[in-house]
This record gives C-alpha cells, sequence and structure tokens, in this order.
C-alpha cells in the first residue's frame, strides 16, 4: 500500500502568518463533540458480514494507528500547550480509533495497537511521523494549530483512498462516519489559524476539495443514511 506520510515529514504547509500568536481562549474555541460520532455497533451488527481482501485488512490495520497518531498528537500537543480544541478533538479520535478496532475485532483480524501509550505505535512509519509532528507542534502554538489541519486533511486524504478500495458496507459506515469527524476537525484547525492570521493550504487533498470543506457547515454523524461507496460530500 502506497501512503503519502512521508510528505509530511519533509513539509508542513505554507502559510501566511501575522507576527505572533494569540492564545485561543475559551470564548472563541470551538467545541468538537464526541456526539458527533453515533455509536456504530447497532447498525453494523446487523450487516452481513463479507470476505475481506488483503487490500481491505491492510487498509483497517493502517487506519487503526493512523486514528490513533491523531488522537496522541493532540493528546500531547494539549499537554504541550493547555489548548482546550487538542483536548477535545483528541477525545473525538479515541472515538474513531475504537470505531476501526470493533471492525478489526468483528473481522477476528489482529489488532496493530499493542500499546494504548501515547506515543508507542507498531507502524514504523507512523512512529516517525509521531515524533515529527509533536517536535513541528511544539514550536508554537500556530505551528500547533498547522499540524493539527494536516494531519487532518492526511485523514481525509487516506480515508477516502480506503473507501474508495472496499465495498463492504459495514467498512464504509465506518470510513464515512470518520470521514464526517475530520472534515469536522479541519474546519476547528482552520478556523482557528484564520484567527490568529494564517491560513491553511492543502497539502493531501486538492484545495477545491479543502476549500469546499471550510466553506461548509459543521456536520452531525449518522448511520443507516443510505451512504453509497466513495460517499462523504458533507450533506448527510
Amino acid at each position: 500500500m502506497k501512503y503519502t506520510i512521508y510528505v509530511l515529514l519533509m513539509i508542513l504547509p505554507i502559510v501566511s502568518l501575522a507576527s505572533g500568536c494569540q492564545n485561543v481562549t475559551e470564548s472563541d474555541q470551538i467545541t468538537v463533540d464526541a456526539s458527533d460520532f453515533l455509536s456504530l455497533h447497532p447498525v453494523i451488527s446487523t450487516m452481513e458480514k463479507q470476505n475481506l481482501s488483503d487490500q481491505e485488512i491492510e487498509d483497517l490495520v493502517y487506519m487503526r494507528e493512523e486514528e490513533k497518531l491523531a488522537r496522541d498528537v493532540y493528546t500531547s500537543l494539549y499537554n504541550k500547550w493547555g489548548q482546550q480544541i487538542f483536548s477535545n478533538i483528541a477525545q473525538s479520535e479515541q472515538t474513531h480509533t475504537d470505531s476501526v478496532r470493533y471492525i478489526i475485532e468483528r473481522y477476528g483480524l489482529e489488532d496493530p495497537v499493542k500499546d494504548e501509550t501515547i506515543g508507542v505505535f507498531t507502524n514504523q512509519d507512523l512512529q516517525n511521523l509521531y515524533n515529527d509532528l509533536v517536535k513541528k507542534g511544539s514550536v508554537s502554538l500556530q505551528d500547533a494549530l498547522i499540524v493539527g489541519a494536516t494531519i487532518e486533511d492526511l485523514d481525509i486524504f487516506d480515508l477516502n483512498s480506503a473507501i474508495a478500495r472496499t465495498d463492504n458496507q459495514d467498512i464504509i459506515e465506518v470510513y464515512n462516519n470518520l470521514t464526517r469527524g475530520s472534515r469536522n476537525h479541519l474546519r476547528a484547525f482552520t478556523k482557528q489559524l484564520e484567527k490568529n492570521g494564517g491560513s491553511y493550504e492543502a497539502q493531501y487533498l486538492s484545495s477545491d476539495e479543502i476549500n469546499k470543506i471550510l466553506q461548509s457547515d459543521s456536520e452531525s454523524g449518522r448511520m443507516g443514511a443510505g451512504m453509497g461507496r466513495g460517499s462523504g460530500n458533507g450533506k448527510n
């Protein structure tokens, strides 16, 4: 499987920044509520299980740790900067990685997460990526917000790619739900960047895709909406 995370190790988004960085205060804080993600289990449990291809298995295993990576980076950046946006989104990312774990367990696959400790990964590429992102996000609050937006950009890109490689409806439902959440997270991080005089430039999705997300309203998770393969247009 070809992933693009190596690009993230080399470059962060180019931003137009005013000098200095304002603190993200509670008054302008964007709340990212874990209730965006309804419980997947009751709906998925009624779906017929289908055979998994090697590609589908590889994607599930990777996405399990990629969602953990988002949680772990945001937790580390919250500990560094004390800004609630990182704590709120980390909680949502916990729901994300748990949802992928549910599918992994449903199909009797081996869970790649052997240790829930923050910053510990089985996949060495993700281990390196975590180390690099935390280092970059520790330079300034603006850099931390850029890291957050970049992770969500990458996450949406990888989820869209994984959706295109599966025809299993239970997996599609989970991936679509996670993609909706990631779009909300991207909106949150970019709004805070703009409040601090910065802007985010697309790194993985196209500029048109990023702009479409940022110009649309926040979304709520919903299951059983008849979403088909590759859905995720933000109008559920």
